[in-house]
């Protein structure tokens, strides 16, 4: 989505305290089915996964989304993207990639035997109004001006009034929601009148350091660090009183600022519209925008529990996160709120394989 990766910028303190890797398999779905992998992109012969992607159809859609918003991108990338369509159409067996023209490498890991790690974003939907009336009294503002020599207010002042009434785009009945909107980015905003919903993209951001609220609900003993994640916070704020889960909220100074955009669709990164489930957001040093992941990816049941299965899935890099390093995709989940229910449970470790057509640069880190 445009401006998406602000997100990172201010949930990273949060995805890294749920981040860690022990050293045996674990319910978040460590595996070590390949031995110690000595590269960070390590060529196979074959992938030692079992089954076939699950989502092939939503694979190709997310190629045609990419040919229709970057004739640059996909031209880079064309080779493996047909290549892989073929190799779908033929069955999609993992045992035949070669016959089809296509490399494998498979990806070390956080802990060098291929545990990469996966967490997930969405696009929320928020409900608002044009003016403040009854249940919906949370601002959400459009960029102010830039203040000479200094910054503009923190989270707790502009929760207070310090910001001009004028600069108000929507009333919300969620401070909460707001915030959970904040982290994402962007989202959408539900005026309630029946028209399309308005794409609210990233304007930017007050200028104060981000403060992890998941880490102060640790500290303060209310949370286990165990069972932190974005479903943990949302649960804390539903059984305590809006005037605790504003303090709460208040302990984060940092603040973003919205943009509306009528009937605009939610873009990574590389200006391509996003398919749930078949685009990640990655580090582009490692993994280029445009590379095709085939990735091992734990299924997790609506409590969030890892059910010590995986579906293989074969998904696009095309976005970025500054908390997305390595060994690590931040997986598209959609919008709304069971795409929020699905990506606030996940911290999970899957296996990758970076895909690339033999015709293509030899080397996987290019693009």
């Amino acid at each position: 989505m445009k401006g998406r990766f602000s997100k990172y910028l201010l949930g990273g303190l949060l995805i890294a305290i749920l981040a860690g890797c022990s050293s045996r398999p674990t319910d978040r779905g460590q595996q070590y089915k390949d031995g110690r992998l000595d590269n960070a992109l390590e060529y196979v012969n074959e992938p030692n996964a079992t089954g076939k992607p699950v989502n092939a159809r939503d694979f190709v859609d997310q190629v045609s989304e990419v040919r229709s918003a970057s004739s640059a991108l996909y031209g880079r990338n064309s080779s493996t993207y047909n290549a892989i369509e073929q190799w779908v159409r033929a069955g999609a067996d993992t045992r035949m990639l070669k016959q089809y023209g296509i490399n494998a490498y498979q990806m070390e890991g956080a802990d060098n035997f291929g545990n990469v790690q996966f967490t997930g974003y969405y696009t929320p939907v928020v409900q608002a109004r044009y003016t403040r009336q009854g249940e919906f009294q949370y601002p959400l503002y459009r960029m102010p001006p830039k203040r000479r020599g200094g910054r503009l207010p923190d989270r707790s002042a502009i929760y207070n009034g310090a910001l001009s009434p004028n600069l108000v785009i929507a009333w919300s009945n969620s401070l909460m929601d707001n915030f959970m909107m904040e982290v994402q980015g962007s989202g959408y905003v539900d005026y309630g009148d029946g028209r399309p919903l308005t794409f609210f993209g990233y304007a930017g951001k007050n200028g104060h350091a981000y403060r992890s609220i998941g880490k102060v609900l640790i500290d303060r003993g209310e949370v286990a660090r165990a069972d932190m994640s974005m479903q943990a916070i949302r649960n804390w704020a539903d059984n305590h009183s809006p005037e605790q889960v504003k303090e709460l909220l208040e302990q984060n100074p940092s603040y973003v600022f919205f943009k509306p955009e009528p009937f605009t669709p939610v873009r990574g990164a590389a200006a391509v519209p996003l398919i749930a489930k078949a685009s990640v957001a990655s580090d582009r040093s490692l993994i280029p925008t445009g590379t095709t992941i085939l990735a091992e990816v734990p299924e997790l049941n609506n409590q969030g529990k890892f059910t010590g299965k995986y579906h293989l899935r074969l998904m696009v890099a095309l976005d970025v996160g500054g908390a997305i390093k390595g060994q690590h995709f931040d997986m598209y989940q959609g919008i709304g709120a069971d795409a929020g229910h699905a990506a606030g449970y996940y911290n999970h470790y899957g296996r990758v394989w970076v895909l690339k057509s033999a015709s293509a640069a030899q080397n996987p880190f290019q693009s």
